[in-house]
């Protein structure tokens, strides 16, 4: 009579006797926790989805569920935004949109980084600025356009405001809780070494925090994208949500779906020059993203 033992059931008594044995090979699933993908196939999955994307809006356009100019299929949006680019100079209007998005963003950055720092590093001035600036997080940006207009005028610092506005003070918090995670240890380490309060808050702080600071700034910037129409709708003679406002009024939908698909490109294209510049800045954390 010969008994069969299954893999587990070696794995357990290879444990208990402390005797080598043949490895267990553990199935592979298409779904499983902690796997590793190569860049094939994400590629190839990432490929996948984008398919299925636009199967399914060509076949929803056909539906009749809308008229066809009121609900174009991608034929139709991707040759109104072959048409925008060669016949009417929406060259222009990408550019005037990625220099705000930029200006405004740099300037976030430049205005969160230092009070992010210093919040999540000392206390004393998390308690005075974080119920501040935490409550300005709760105040729709778009609200300030009225007073914007006022102040500022109608010009390109009303439209950069108010992006900058939408975006710092999300920053600031949250990279003020990246900086939070600065394992204890290594500033104790650095003030015993005889390091301080500048020393250890540039060069043990700051520098730990850097992979941390990349990551939020790379999230936070698509937020940035999503301010960027409500920004140029308003008084607005060129960028990307003027001309979706000049498509309105001959309700040319294709236009406007074109000028839709162009931020979501734009915005894959910074995020990937975010995950690149990730990858060439921080080598050893290769794999994370």
């Amino acid at each position: 009579m010969t008994i069969k033992l299954s893999d587990e059931a070696i794995a357990r008594i290879t444990a208990k006797t402390g005797r080598a044995s043949v490895p267990v090979r553990t199935p592979k699933r298409w779904l499983d926790f902690n796997q590793s993908l190569g860049t094939g196939e994400r590629l190839c999955l990432g490929m996948l989805g984008w398919a299925f994307f636009l199967l399914s809006w060509h076949f929803a356009a056909q539906l009749d569920l809308a008229p066809a100019r009121l609900f174009p299929g991608p034929s139709a949006v991707f040759a109104s935004l072959q048409g925008l680019f060669l016949e009417k100079a929406f060259a222009a209007d990408v550019l005037a949109s990625v220099i705000r998005i930029v200006i405004s963003f740099s300037l976030a950055v430049a205005i969160a980084l230092p009070l992010a720092l210093l919040m999540g590093s000392f206390a004393r001035i998390n308690a005075l600025l974080n119920p501040l600036l935490g409550a300005w997080r709760y105040l729709p940006a778009p609200a300030f356009i009225p007073l914007l207009l006022m102040w500022v005028g109608t010009g390109d610092t009303q439209k950069i405001v108010l992006l900058l506005m939408g975006v710092v003070f999300f920053l600031v918090i949250m990279l003020a809780d990246v900086t939070r995670q600065v394992p204890k240890v290594l500033i104790e380490t650095a003030k015993t070494l005889g390091g301080g309060r500048r020393v250890v808050l540039w060069t043990v702080v700051f520098r730990q925090c850097l992979p941390g600071y990349m990551d939020t700034c790379r999230q936070m910037l698509a937020v940035s994208w999503t301010y960027l129409v409500i920004a140029e709708i308003v008084a607005a003679t060129d960028g990307i949500g003027a001309m979706m406002m000049r498509a309105k009024r001959f309700v040319h939908v294709d236009d406007i779906m074109a000028g839709i698909v162009t931020i979501g490109l734009l915005g894959l294209a910074f995020d990937a020059l975010f995950r690149l510049a990730y990858r060439r800045s921080f080598p050893y954390l290769k794999g994370q993203h």
